[in-house]
């Protein structure tokens, strides 16, 4: 995990990977910047917390490979490496600015994380966890555990629709027309007939209402006991609104945090709880069938619908604004979420099928 999560560091700092250049400067020059006059929350925050979880993890695998004596400093020495080289490439970047008070606060961050992992394992948080996966999920929950995690991350990245998840079509096709832009096989693209039409507002709702129930039967699929997919449903339902509106504010501003939230919108919401609700007692194999049924009614209605000219601003805004160092892990996420859950759970009726 702290190799993956290494690898998500080197895509963020690196994105958009393009445009480099040679600046004339040697790649550490930016040690030698003085300290700017000016410094933001924001920036401080996400240096801090993005290395965090890295420390976290590299400390805990010292613990796990008989290395504690290491756990405390190794942690905070790896990370300034790995800072250190990211800032450095960043100097060949012009959407990126190489930044020793990033460095420093990257190494900060890191050295927290780890100490944070080791006061829980003092106090046997970890412990804890593994008896409470034991005893909520199945064994082989691993992947449904990780696409639950991801779903609120995911939910982060804008959506012309509030949960709407998956929305690739209208970007895949002029990804793929600019790729073939000066050659024969542009030709060879297909055209759509029919221009794309908006959404209408039950349709709206439907999409909103998959969007959530979708999370709910991949939970059910993976946790024991059945009564304990009662506390799943609202859990599911409140932190994918708490996210929304986190996102909504960030994109839009505080004062507009809640403003996704329509008629249509709060009708999918209520309907979803309660058919969530009401599908609590079904088996396993009878939640991943709902669970593909409705991924494919809710990809198919998605992207059947068009960007609004507004939710294009909005985009623009974290692609090109303070949100670059999220735009391109939340948008893959937010892309690649559903289609993740339709490849586990075939996997996982695959492999039960095998082992019956």
């Amino acid at each position: 995990m702290a190799l993956l999560y290494v690898g998500l560091i080197i895509y963020a700092s690196l994105y958009p990977f393009s445009e480099w250049r040679d600046p004339g400067l040697m790649p550490w020059a930016f040690l030698s910047v003085p300290l700017p006059r000016y410094w933001t929350g924001f920036d401080v925050a996400v240096n801090v917390v993005g290395y965090a979880p890295l420390g976290g993890l590299l400390a805990l695998s010292a613990l796990r490979t008989g290395r504690g004596r290491h756990a405390m400093w190794m942690p905070a020495v790896a990370a300034l490496a790995l800072s250190l080289v990211m800032e450095a490439l960043q100097t060949y970047l012009p959407a990126r600015v190489a930044s020793k008070e990033d460095l420093l606060l990257n190494g900060m961050g890191a050295w927290t994380g780890a100490v944070v992992t080791l006061l829980m394992v003092r106090l046997g948080a970890i412990d804890r966890w593994s008896r409470v996966r034991a005893r909520w999920f199945v064994e082989d929950a691993r992947g449904g555990i990780v696409l639950l995690a991801t779903w609120p991350l995911a939910l982060l990245f804008p959506a012309a629709v509030p949960f709407g998840l998956g929305q690739v079509l209208v970007r895949a096709e002029q990804a793929l027309a600019e790729l073939m832009v000066d050659t024969p096989f542009l030709e060879w693209l297909p055209v759509r007939e029919d221009t794309l039409q908006p959404l209408v507002l039950g349709l709206q709702m439907v999409c909103v209402f998959l969007g959530l129930l979708i999370p709910c039967l991949l939970g059910f699929c993976i946790i024991r006991v059945r009564w304990r997919r009662v506390v799943l449903v609202p859990m599911t339902l409140a932190v994918g609104v708490v996210v929304t509106g986190l996102s909504a504010a960030l994109s839009w501003g505080p004062s507009h945090a809640w403003a996704w939230l329509d008629l249509p919108t709060q009708l999918g919401m209520a309907v979803a709880l309660a058919v969530a609700l009401g599908l609590v007692l079904v088996p396993w194999r009878a939640s991943a069938a709902l669970a593909l049924l409705s991924l494919g009614i809710y990809l198919s209605l998605l992207n059947q619908a068009p960007e609004s000219p507004y939710f294009a601003q909005t985009l623009q805004n974290w692609e090109q604004g303070r949100f670059i160092r999220f735009n391109g892990l939340a948008q893959w996420l937010g892309w690649l979420w559903p289609y993740a859950t339709l490849v586990y759970l075939l996997s996982q009726i695959w492999q039960r099928d095998a082992k019956n």
